[in-house]
């Protein structure tokens, strides 16, 4: 008898109507891909993190140049 909560309340599944047990089905679908999305965008943050990281190494490193090339002269 497989179980399921709806807010705070447990249910059985045998006890659904088969309407019940397609919208069901459905919500736990949707609750899979919205795990699935929320996995994806956690790694597109790291990803962004990253980028801005190199991107400041990048532009410290132009802020340093012009000092370095007057300094040769």
């Amino acid at each position: 008898m497989p179980k399921f909560t709806v807010d705070g309340i447990e249910y059985n599944t045998e006890d659904l109507s088969d309407n019940g047990k397609a919208q069901l089905a459905s919500l736990q679908f949707l609750e899979f891909q919205m795990r699935k999305i929320k996995d994806e965008i956690a790694i597109y943050n790291t990803a962004k993190a990253s980028y801005i990281a190199g991107l400041k190494s990048e532009l410290e490193k132009a802020k340093a140049a012009p000092a370095d090339a007057s300094a040769k002269e």
